[in-house]
């Protein structure tokens, strides 16, 4: 290294030119173009030339010399095309040096500026050859596709941050903010990092997007997606998370159309029963669309006969057709208070397979016998055909109870097996359910309904029984299905179904989670000894499943095996697991919301157990549980009845605070 020799070296991502003024054990003091003194070690320099400038002619003769240098050489640069060199030279796969590489770009004489021109324009184009100053390699056809699209995407994401920065916070200040186009990719980003969190796959891109923008709360990102129009304020998270489909695909919904249209001809099967001769009833909820389960009770010589009949869907969604498997990847349908999403088309769920009063459909009978004393004397199961003569509510039942002789029956029979059960060992948990409805201007109205009511007790056990039926009827004949089980409660609080409030709702915390299974067990928590759900085939798969279970001991398909069982409850955990979270979520989320109208309203709740600093209470009347911070002087146990307020409420941060009233 000689004083005045002309340099270069990066700094900054830029070639800077410079000339040696001092050398001092490799440590290098430089004069840059720029007209400023650095040191740094021989080392860091990206070129070395042969040519010296005299420094004799002054600081200022040499910056402006340097800056000569420089725009020489940038202008040489921009003679080179990386491209075409690579396009020639890239089958070799083979090093070159920075002299021959000089040599292909400027074959005649090269000097030193044509050598700084080779390494400014490789240092700046980086995406077809390896590059270390002074050898290069150039990469293969796939290398470059790879660097090109990393490129593009870096650009991408620089272009997302600098532009939808500057953009969200126009829309933050502006009342009715612009939408457009090219802003879309803004909003995907901002809604999967809302959805997902750091599990979304541009969480780093959300951030710097946000940090651009200024923005810090995740209640802001949903604020501005509200005010764009992309989600209403009343949005339903859970449903976007958990990516569940509203609609049906275009093969399933056509097959539904194709069904409807020519339904098949299950009336001229000499195997089904006709039994359209006895007075059907449905018992459901006021706004159930989809009839899936009918009542019968007529008279015998050894009693009563009660038919629980159950729609044929079977018959109508065949397996591994596209209803099938559209039905199987939603595993139920949804009840939401503002939303219905069925796990079958509505033209098949609300139609078809539903039992309308007045229309023929084909259904599986379980035909159950019991004595005058209402004990059961025996059971068979049948495929049959029927039509609905009526069909009730939970209200008409309520009413009549005492009157209809065919409802006071069908209750001293409900009545009967649970006494049965609960000898058993059956844990009866009886808790109020809380009904959300909407006014005619969307407003959130919440309601009690008592489930022990003659209605709702004489459905809930009349089914218990026809699945139990239905359990030992697969079980005694060695048919897989989906059983249920369910290991005895960790502790029981109370005998019989006379347990408090308190009771049930502890109670409930302590019950064995229920196992699927495709061989049968007990089901300590029903007090029966096989148990599987049957008789809502529209509305979950689990039931179809079993169904088809029943269907193929009638003779009327073929049965799945207990590994194709096995398979189908594996396939259906992540489904169930969503519904579940689902409903849960949006329940409350209504719930809240309802609650945000009464904040400062004093409310009844039951003290289930202390904390550190609080108490866990339930209010009473909506089966919601909170924490009440530690009031000084007042000392509570479990089980006593206090006075709290509504502090604070916001459904969308699922976060509700009260205070002793």
């Amino acid at each position: 290294m000689e004083l005045g020799k002309i340099v270069e070296y990066i700094d900054r991502k830029k070639v800077v030119c410079a000339v040696v003024l001092d050398i001092k054990k490799n440590r290098l003091r430089l004069l840059t173009e720029t007209n400023r003194e650095v040191n740094m070690a021989e080392s860091r320099l990206a070129h070395v030339g042969k040519a010296l400038l005299d420094l004799s002619i002054g600081r200022d003769s040499l910056v402006s010399s340097l800056k000569t240098i420089a725009g020489h050489r940038k202008n040489l640069m921009d003679r080179i095309d990386i491209r075409e060199l690579w396009e020639v030279l890239h089958s070799e796969q083979e090093w070159i040096d920075l002299m021959s590489m000089t040599e292909f770009c400027f074959p005649n004489h090269p000097m030193d500026d044509h050598q700084s021109a080779v390494v400014r324009a490789f240092f700046e184009n980086r995406t077809y050859f390896k590059f270390n100053f002074d050898s290069f390699f150039p990469y293969t056809e796939e290398q470059v596709e790879q660097i090109t699209a990393r490129a593009r995407e870096a650009e991408r994401r620089n272009r997302i941050i600098e532009e939808g920065g500057i953009w969200l916070k126009y829309v933050l200040s502006a009342k009715k903010p612009d939408l457009p186009e090219n802003k879309l990719p803004v909003v995907d980003v901002l809604k999967n990092y809302y959805l997902f969190g750091k599990e979304c796959a541009e969480s780093v891109l959300a951030k710097a997007l946000l940090k651009r923008a200024g923005i810090e709360s995740e209640l802001a990102v949903f604020q501005i997606l509200v005010k764009l129009g992309i989600w209403s304020p009343n949005e339903n998270i859970e449903l976007l998370r958990y990516e569940v489909p509203t609609c049906f695909s275009d093969n399933a919904a056509r097959l539904a159309d194709q069904l409807t249209e020519n339904p098949p001809d299950f009336q001229a099967d000499p195997r089904r029963t006709d039994l359209t001769g006895l007075e059907l009833i449905t018992i459901d909820g006021q706004s159930t669309l989809d009839f899936d389960d009918a009542l019968s009770l007529h008279g015998s010589n050894e009693g009563y006969v009660l038919g629980v009949h159950i729609a044929d869907v079977g018959e109508i969604i065949r397996r591994e057709t596209p209803l099938d498997k559209e039905a199987l990847c939603r595993a139920s349908s949804i009840y939401m208070p503002d939303l219905k999403i069925p796990m079958l088309p509505p033209v098949l769920a609300e139609g078809l397979c539903s039992l309308k009063q007045g229309r023929m459909r084909p259904a599986v009978s379980v035909m159950i016998t019991f004595s005058p004393r209402m004990d059961l004397i025996g059971f068979d199961i049948i495929p049959s055909i029927i039509n609905v003569r009526h069909q009730l509510t939970y209200h008409d039942v309520d009413l009549s109870s005492d009157e209809n002789p065919q409802i006071i029956i069908l209750h001293k029979i409900a009545r009967k097996f649970r006494r049965q059960r609960l000898a058993q060992g059956a844990v009866q948990i009886s808790l109020p359910d809380i009904n959300i409805c909407f006014d005619g201007t969307g407003k959130p109205a919440v309601s009690m309904s008592d489930r022990e009511s003659p209605g709702r007790m004489l459905v809930s056990e009349i089914m218990i029984l026809s699945n139990w039926l239905t359990a030992t009827f697969l079980r005694d004949r060695k048919i897989p299905a989906v059983f249920r089980s369910q290991p005895p409660p960790r502790e029981k609080l109370f005998n019989g179904d006379e347990g408090t409030l308190f009771q049930n709702w502890m109670q409930r915390k302590l019950m064995s989670r229920f196992v699927l299974s495709s061989a049968s067990g007990p089901h300590n928590g029903l007090g029966v000894d096989a148990y599987v759900t049957s008789t809502s085939p529209i509305r979950k798969y689990v039931d179809l499943v079993t169904q088809r279970q029943l269907r193929s001991a009638l003779g009327l398909e073929t049965p799945y095996s207990a590994e194709d069982i096995d398979h189908i409850i594996q396939s259906l955990e992540e489904p169930m697991t969503a519904v579940s979270r689902l409903q849960f979520s949006r329940h409350r989320y209504w719930l809240l919301k309802y609650l945000e109208t009464r904040i400062g309203r004093k409310e009844l709740a039951i003290v289930l157990n202390k904390r550190r600093n609080t108490y866990t209470v339930l209010l009473t009347n909506y089966m919601l549980e909170c924490d009440l911070p530690l009031s000084g002087g007042i000392s509570l146990k479990p089980e006593d009845l206090v006075q709290v307020v509504l502090q604070h409420v916001n459904a969308r941060k699922d976060t509700i605070s009260i205070f002793m009233g």
